[in-house]
């Protein structure tokens, strides 16, 4: 098994101490790309697949690195609903 399997593995187990790096990771290993919304975005970032042509915005988790419960599922429906994983 990979580390992009295990990672996807535990990404799918909605854990409660993902970090945004490990899915930075993930959505890059899927052919998204992070995208900063401009000066002003503040921590309001935007993946987006040029393959598929989606796209969805979410914001960085602050002060800790740890993504919420559910901006994981939200992630994980996105992610299903194109037929992605």
């Amino acid at each position: 098994m990979t580390k992009k399997d295990k990672l996807l593995e535990r990404f799918l187990s909605i854990p409660k101490d993902f970090t945004y790096n490990e899915l930075k990771t993930l959505l890059n290993s899927l052919g998204y790309e992070e995208c900063h919304l401009g000066k002003t975005s503040g921590s309001r970032v935007e993946f987006f697949n040029a393959r598929i042509i989606h796209k969805f915005k979410i914001h960085k988790p602050h002060p800790l690195n740890i993504i919420k419960h559910y901006l994981l599922v939200f992630i994980l429906d996105e992610l299903k609903s194109k037929n992605i994983i």
